[in-house]
């Protein structure tokens, strides 16, 4: 074949590579890890909450493990045991049981001093002591009375049990995004892949619910929120659409949203 030919075909084919600019769509979705590790190094901006939510553990598990009060403080560089709720119990045991003290060293006996001589002295009179009033119950142990849908919108992807731990509901940008129940904000950022633009709501000691892919979240962590608060607008942060991926967690394992949705 002529040079020139070789030479003609060659750029008609980077022509014709040229003029195709489809790129195929990229979706980053999240699944949690199949294995837990066995420890977490905590990282700027996480939260107990936030670390139980990336590995499905029950952060009540995640505090009884690793000693945490009930303010459920951590901080940057502190390692933590990732364990369930059987084994937290068991961690727990074996960290508060006592050490058995060394056998005491028997003092060496010196000379009895003379026994002064007793005087009497008036009984001290029993003084009352008043009984503290049981706390109030706090809004985190009241239970949910009535749960309501997050947006509007269509259901394009449902929950299953082993891929999908939520389900996604379709919309425009800035649509807004509501509390399903009455809660406190326990976390807000970027730092679990996946999840874009993030909140989780805790509503009572059982449940947890989550908004993820928004384009802006318009609540802080720690903020109490009453149920149907506009706490963020809808977006496709961490992923291609437009839209909310939502789950709610029952002590620390994802359920199926519609079970509870009206």
């Amino acid at each position: 074949m002529p040079k020139l030919c070789i030479v003609s075909l060659f750029i008609f084919c980077l022509i014709g590579c040229g003029g195709n600019d489809y790129r195929a769509p990229v979706e980053r979705r999240y699944s949690a890890p199949k294995t837990v590790p066995t420890s977490y190094a905590v990282q700027r901006g996480d939260t107990l909450y936030s670390i139980a939510f990336r590995y499905g553990l029950d952060y009540r598990a995640l505090a009884l493990a690793n000693n945490i009060s009930s303010s459920f403080t951590i901080y940057p560089g502190q390692k933590l045991l990732l364990v369930k709720g059987g084994e937290a119990k068991k961690v727990a045991a074996v960290q508060s049981k006592p050490v058995k003290p060394k056998p005491a060293v028997k003092p060496v006996m010196k000379a009895p001093s003379p026994t002064p001589a007793r005087t009497t002295s008036k009984a001290i009179p029993k003084v009352a002591v008043k009984a503290l009033p049981k706390p109030a119950t706090t809004r985190s142990n009241v239970a949910v009375s009535q749960w309501r849908w997050p947006t509007v919108g269509k259901v394009v992807r449902g929950y299953s049990s082993s891929v999908h731990k939520g389900i996604d509901i379709s919309g425009e940008r800035g649509d807004p995004i509501y509390a399903v129940a009455a809660g406190q904000v326990v976390y807000a950022g970027t730092g679990i892949v996946g999840f874009g633009e993030l909140l989780i709501v805790k509503h009572n000691e059982v449940y947890l619910s989550a908004y993820g892919h928004n384009s802006r979240l318009l609540v802080d962590e720690g903020e109490t929120v009453k149920a149907g608060q506009k706490i963020a607008e809808k977006g496709s942060s961490g992923t291609n659409t437009i839209k909310l991926h939502f789950e709610i967690r029952k002590e620390g394992k994802p359920i199926d949203p519609k079970k509870l949705l009206p």
